[in-house]
């Protein structure tokens, strides 16, 4: 039962979202009213509020953004239409979550890539980890499978042959330094550190934290060819909403790029 619990309090929580802005007045599915975006709160909020404050105006864009910190509730609001859309996620991580609930959306444009980062109060090297060292990784299938590739691309593990978005530490070939591994919430990682050896962090949550990923990663996740860019995501059909098209295009932006750059200093990195 390794996340039963999240998802039931996730789902409640989208249910209470719903009775929320219905009372509002709110109707994100009404193209002509305010486009609700539901996103987690760095960096994605911080971008969108970027474009809210500074060039959504100007577009005619009415946009208005709601924070989450887990990585369930966005889409579940998404899809029965309490958010119109949201900014989040990856393609691996849509992929599974469409197949394991039943839902239908998609992603409408790349935004940018938070790198995955192994990351240690007790050692300034991968390498001084300790044989039996523990080492927390995120227990949401994809973010799990992505954090073990990481270890794997710096020699710290070997997966077997063939194991793709949904390894787990089941899959692991060879463990020099027999490393044990903690599976947490991925919001949990961070706040691991004073008790495992090593976590690995999204990069959102590294940021929340004061964790610099290019500075303070012990291994960090290179961009190329990375498929684990996070965009902007509608539920199946909604692509063409004016409205959507109007944030693609602004979060896509010259503007855009320069604040990430300019705020994250290569912990977030533009996709575009």
């Amino acid at each position: 039962m390794r996340n039963t619990a999240k998802i039931t309090t996730a789902v409640l929580a989208a249910g209470a979202l719903t009775l929320g802005l219905s009372g509002c007045g709110a109707d994100s599915s009404a193209t002509d009213g305010p486009l609700i975006v539901a996103a987690s709160p760095v960096p994605h909020a911080e971008i969108l509020n970027y474009v809210k404050d500074n060039l959504a105006e100007k577009e005619g864009l009415d946009l208005q953004v709601k924070e989450f910190t887990d990585y369930v509730t966005p889409n579940t609001a998404t899809q029965d239409g309490s958010v119109g859309a949201n900014y989040f996620q990856n393609k691996p991580y849509l992929d599974d979550f469409n197949k394991k609930n039943g839902t239908d959306i998609v992603p409408v444009v790349t935004v940018h890539l938070e790198p995955l980062g192994l990351y240690s109060h007790k050692v300034k090297k991968a390498d001084d980890l300790k044989s039996g060292a523990t080492v927390a990784i995120p227990n949401d299938t994809v973010n799990e499978a992505r954090a073990l590739k990481l270890l794997a691309s710096d020699g710290l593990i070997t997966l077997q042959a063939g194991v793709g978005n949904e390894a787990t530490p089941s899959d692991i070939a060879k463990n020099p330094k027999n490393l044990k591994f903690k599976e947490l919430e991925a919001a949990q990682t961070p706040r691991s550190l004073d008790d495992v050896d090593a976590a690995v962090v999204n990069g959102n949550y590294a940021i929340e934290s004061d964790l610099k990923p290019s500075k303070d990663a012990l291994v960090l996740e290179s961009p190329k060819n990375n498929p684990y860019g996070n965009f902007l995501a509608v539920k199946k059909g909604n692509e063409d909403d004016p409205r959507v098209k109007k944030l693609a295009k602004l979060l896509t932006s010259p503007e855009v790029k320069k604040f990430i750059q300019d705020k994250y200093a290569g912990s977030v990195l533009a996709s575009f």
